[in-house]
């Protein structure tokens, strides 16, 4: 392992040397330009996919500064900022209210860090979706300020709430991003450019914000401010989106599991990063993806109202050489399992599950005896499994970083049967 990973480094470097930034899709920016905005080695010291999600962020950026302006002037108005008489009074109340509104939004980062900080991992691409969804709520609710001055903390602390919760899912899931980048172990460097990237997207934007507020007319429509902010959110969005689908990540999440796990079943091999990263839907939840599969269920619902101490049995020899227990849910018409994990369960155990699971799905008789086709179907992949790890590795995919979570709460100690 040692060696290898020597010679890979000795590899990059060389790329470093050979590479001076160039790149013939960039061959018409000034190196100037270049060795400002891209990180050092480039292209060889980045991800292949690095540039193309960074030209794609550009534009996302600039129209999201662009729905920032728009929306600060609504919020500028509701706190009385041109229409107050100019007092002190009037200075301190809305300066009062608008410092409101943050406190409570601080609120928001404050519940996401602390509970769902083991999720960005798994998924960045699909919280970073979500994370502007929902920032886009919480700007709907600052435009409404102009509309309802006299409510104007309430509206503008939930605004305020709703982007605090964007921006703690936002964070975390782009330095999984950033980290996804860096593959020379320069992330330092990509971070700072990225900054680069950020910040001139920021001027753009908040210019031709000015520039939309300053179109006659704008400034005293209400619907025409609202129309231009929906039109700039919706560009902003598919913006986002095609950024995050340039991504390919080679690391294996429950999604990406699922999608090798069937066209390995189904045809006996495994997609590359770029095809499984393309198919991937970023906005799909687990638990809408079919064949169900419910982990960390408690082994007395899995055993069902009977209960028997045979059935337990049975089930602990089946499983004697696996770290997790798999029953199929036959109460339910539509395929479903429950998983149970052992103590010691690993990812690669869930990765098991995950393939005994599909195998099920496309063999199950439900005219067969259900511990039989257990049976079956974990003798079929102690025959294929290591055959599957093979083309994973083959394939590009990182074997040793599979993010797939054991749940924590509920683990079955072994025992003797």
């Amino acid at each position: 392992m040692i060696r290898a990973f020597l010679e890979k480094h000795d590899s990059t470097s060389n790329e470093f040397q050979g590479s001076n930034l160039s790149d013939p899709n960039l061959s018409w920016l000034p190196q100037v330009l270049k060795e400002f905005m891209l990180p050092a080695g480039f292209p060889g010291s980045v991800s292949d996919d690095y540039l193309q999600y960074m030209l794609l962020q550009f534009p996302t950026n600039v129209t999201g500064w662009i729905c920032h302006t728009l929306v600060t002037s609504s919020l500028l108005k509701a706190v009385g900022v041109g229409s107050f008489s100019g007092t002190a009074a009037a200075a301190s109340a809305a300066a009062i209210r608008w410092v409101s509104k943050d406190g409570i939004g601080a609120v928001g980062r404050l519940f996401i860090g602390g509970r769902f900080g083991n999720l960005f991992d798994d998924d960045p691409k699909q919280w970073r979706m979500y994370a502007d969804f929902i920032g886009s709520a919480g700007s709907i609710f600052d435009l409404t300020t102009q509309v309802y001055p006299a409510y104007f903390l309430p509206l503008a602390s939930l605004g305020n709430l709703a982007k605090a919760v964007a921006r703690g899912l936002k964070d975390p899931s782009f330095r999984v991003i950033q980290n996804h980048f860096a593959i020379s172990g320069n992330l330092g460097e990509v971070s700072a450019k990225e900054e680069v990237w950020e910040v001139t997207a920021q001027l753009l934007g908040l210019s031709l914000g000015i520039l939309i507020l300053d179109t006659p007319g704008l400034v005293k429509s209400y619907p025409m401010l609202v129309s231009t902010w929906a039109s700039m959110r919706l560009l902003h969005l598919w913006l986002r989106y095609l950024s995050l689908s340039a991504l390919q990540f080679n690391t294996i999440n429950l999604k990406r599991a699922r999608m090798l796990v069937q066209s390995h079943i189904l045809q006996s091999r495994v997609p590359g990063c770029i095809d499984c990263n393309r198919d991937e839907n970023i906005l799909l939840w687990q638990r809408f993806i079919k064949p169900r599969i419910i982990f960390g269920v408690p082994m007395e619902e899995m055993l069902g109202s009977g209960r028997s101490t045979s059935m337990l049995k049975t089930l602990l020899r089946l499983y004697a050489r696996e770290k997790y227990i798999l029953v199929v849910n036959q109460q339910q018409i539509d395929f479903e399992v429950f998983v149970s994990f052992k103590v010691g369960a690993t990812s690669v155990s869930v990765l098991r599950s995950v393939w005994q699971t599909y195998w099920l799905h496309e063999n199950l008789n439900v005219s067969e005896d259900i511990f039989d086709q257990l049976a079956k179907s974990l003798s079929m992949m102690d025959e294929k499994f290591n055959e599957f790890i093979q083309q994973l590795d083959k394939g590009g995919w990182d074997i040793h970083q599979i993010n797939l979570r054991v749940p924590k709460e509920i683990s079955i100690d072994e025992c003797p049967v």
